[in-house]
C-alpha cells in the first residue's frame, strides 16, 4: 500500500502512475494517484481523483470484472472532463477563470498528460467492454498512458524497476 503522504509532485506523481500503467500494474497506479488526489489543491482533486478511477477501472478488467471496469473507467473519465473542462479559458474573454489561475494548464497537458488521449482511451475501452465483454480485449489496451510516449517532448526518466 502506498502512504497517502507520499509527497511526490505533480510531474513525478504523473510520470510514475503512467509507467505503472504501462507495466501492467494499474492497482499500484491507482495508490500513487489516490495519494496525489488527497494531497492536491482543491482545483486539481478531479484530475487527480478521475485519474485515480480510472486506474481502478483498469484493475476492475485485469481481474475480469466487466461491470466494474466499465463503471469506473467512465466515473473517472468524467471527472477528468470535469477538470478539463473547468480550467479551458471562457469563450467570453481571454482572461483566466479565477479558480483556475496558477493551476497547470488544462489545455490537454497538465503535468505532461494527455488527456484528449487518456479520455479517448477510456471511452473506446469502456465502449468496447460493454459491447463485448473482456474476451477479445488485447492486453494492451488495458495498458493506455498517461504521458505522451518519451522523445515526444524530449528524454524519459524511469522511475519503475
Amino acid at each position: 500500500m502506498m502512504p497517502d503522504e507520499l509527497g511526490l509532485d505533480g510531474p513525478d506523481a504523473a510520470r510514475l502512475a503512467d509507467e505503472l500503467l504501462g507495466a501492467g500494474r494499474p492497482f499500484h497506479a491507482h495508490e500513487v494517484l489516490e495519494a496525489s488526489w488527497k494531497s492536491a489543491p482543491p482545483d486539481e482533486r478531479d484530475l487527480w481523483q478521475g485519474l485515480a478511477q480510472i486506474a481502478v477501472g483498469l484493475t476492475h478488467a485485469h481481474r475480469g470484472n466487466a461491470r466494474g471496469a466499465v463503471t469506473l473507467l467512465r466515473r473517472g473519465a468524467d471527472r477528468v472532463r470535469a477538470y478539463r473542462d473547468a480550467a479551458e479559458p471562457s469563450a467570453l474573454g481571454s482572461e483566466e477563470p479565477p479558480a483556475t489561475r496558477g493551476r497547470p494548464r488544462a489545455g490537454g497537458h497538465p503535468y505532461g498528460i494527455e488527456i484528449g488521449a487518456v479520455l479517448a482511451a477510456c471511452d473506446d475501452l469502456a465502449a468496447r467492454i460493454e459491447r463485448r465483454g473482456l474476451t477479445d480485449i488485447p492486453a494492451a489496451d488495458l495498458r493506455p498512458r498517461l504521458l505522451a510516449p518519451a522523445g515526444a517532448d524530449g528524454p524519459g526518466r524511469s522511475v519503475v524497476e
